[in-house]
């Protein structure tokens, strides 16, 4: 598909049609890559409880090095869509570049500090004494990969937000595949342990990566070569401008799984590995919804560059309204099946089954409020209104959710560490009504003033035949 092909596409198909079709690839990929922690939390749970502990500490690693991959696919990747909306085919080219070569140099110098002091990293992370050695031997494997991690996490959102997230799926599915093969045998076969699997999750990213640098220069993608890296002031202007909430939703994000393991090892082991496994399944369950809203986010920002706003609008409603019915039905089935989802993990010890099945059911009863929260982030991201997206980005699994561990945990003990989550999602959804209100009222007026002047509805005519839409 060419350019032009897509660009009638992206802003002429049906909004709901066109929406399901770039949600099938982003759902897929979403789900494949909260299959890499599932897989290492299975697998290291036939360990034992310290391991998969071990696990759940390095697990807010793993989520400072997806908010670096985040920042620079998102701070780019909303710019080029918004650039391929507007025909500047040039400036999204130097954009591409400059966000993926970024993002591997930012992953190299968090390999080279990180690997100085990984001890020391581990207990700052929430390792226990008995935890450290598995903690310690995850950790190290992991900021190996953190180049090739951050890297790949780039490419598929610039894949994803020009539309052609297909190729993002093929490169992040393989990666997936092939880290649940490796799992056991690194693990068991080759008898390395916690190591292993993330000595598997190291070769998998790689293999991602490579894929996905492939998948760049296919379908009328805007291709990243080392070239058009642009390392000028405006161009990180843009990556902060774009990339700036997902860099503040996962940082704060680690920082509140560190605060939440240390705050679950005042309880013991079993109480770390519980909670780690209550957030492998959430974030395995939402992830569903975050690739819905990944597929709404090419379609934002085409039309928005477009100046089509009546297309915006509408795609979000429709979007709000499938992901709301969709965490409905998860929150039943997760509330009812959470001593056995759990017991996936962990069967042989009932004090982890205990802690986590009562701290999942709390997760679940909320799960209905995520449709809204996080389809109205992506669109006050894709859409460049970075302050509002910001605010919301930091409260649901950042701010929110340490002030409700420091407040609740000291007055209700263990309660107060499973009821935090739920009730920083209540109140994060009470705070992301009026900020989503305020832009749906922006967009109205624009495409009031817009048909009032008298603009075409595209920013230049494009010179290519009637033709329907085309599938990616």
């Amino acid at each position: 598909m060419t350019r032009e092909e897509k660009y009638r596409m992206m802003t002429q198909t049906p909004v709901e049609r066109l929406v399901c079709r770039m949600a099938v690839p982003t759902i897929t990929s979403m789900l494949i890559s909260a299959m890499y922690n599932m897989a290492d939390t299975y697998f290291v749970g036939q360990i034992g409880t310290s391991a998969t502990a071990g696990v759940g500490v390095a697990f807010s690693l793993m989520a400072m090095i997806q908010a670096v991959g985040f920042f620079f696919g998102h701070g780019s990747g909303n710019y080029i869509s918004r650039q391929l909306g507007a025909q500047n085919v040039d400036e999204a080219a130097k954009m591409a570049a400059t966000g993926a070569v970024s993002s591997w140099l930012a992953g190299a110098l968090l390999f080279l500090t990180g690997s100085l002091m990984l001890e020391p990293l581990a207990l700052l992370l929430g390792a226990t004494d008995t935890i450290l050695p598995h903690a310690v031997s995850y950790i190290r494997f992991i900021l190996m990969g953190a180049p090739w991690m951050c890297c790949s996490l780039t490419l598929n959102n610039l894949l994803r937000l020009q539309g052609s997230a297909f190729y993002g799926m093929i490169g992040m599915t393989s990666g997936a595949i092939l880290n649940v093969g490796l799992d056991p045998l690194f693990i068991f076969v080759f008898d390395l342990g916690v190591g292993g699997a993330a000595l598997a999750t190291m070769i998998s990213q790689t293999v991602s990566c490579i894929l996905l640098l492939v998948g760049c220069l296919r379908g009328g993608n805007v291709p990243v070569r080392l070239q058009n890296f642009s390392p000028r002031l405006q161009n990180y202007k843009e990556i902060l401008r774009g990339g700036l909430p997902s860099l503040f939703r996962q940082g704060l994000g680690s920082v509140a799984i560190v605060v939440l393991n240390q705050t679950a090892g005042g309880f013991g082991d079993a109480a770390i590995a519980a909670m780690s496994v209550v957030n492998r399944v959430a974030m395995f369950a939402s992830s569903a919804i975050i690739g819905f809203g990944q597929g709404f986010q090419p379609v934002c920002g085409f039309n928005y560059g477009a100046k089509l706003y009546s297309r915006v609008r509408r795609a979000f409603w429709f979007c709000v309204q499938v992901a709301t019915v969709f965490m409905l039905g998860i929150s039943i089935c997760g509330f009812v099946l959470a001593p056995q989802v759990i017991a996936l993990f962990r069967r042989d010890d009932p004090e982890v089954i205990r802690i986590g099945a009562f701290a999942l059911r709390m997760v679940c009863v909320v799960f209905p409020l995520l449709g809204w929260i996080i389809i109205n982030n992506m669109m006050l991201q894709t859409m460049g209104k970075a302050f509002k997206a910001s605010i919301l980005a930091v409260s649901r699994q950042g701010i929110f959710l340490i002030v409700f561990l420091w407040a609740l945990v000291p007055r209700l003990g263990i309660l107060g560490m499973q009821v935090a989550q739920p009730a920083a999602d209540v109140v994060t959804f009470l705070m992301s009504v009026p900020l989503g209100v305020s832009v749906l009222r922006e967009l109205r007026e624009d495409e009031a003033l817009h048909t009032l002047s008298g603009d075409p509805p595209y920013p230049q005519e494009l010179d290519i035949p009637d033709m329907e839409p085309m599938d990616l």
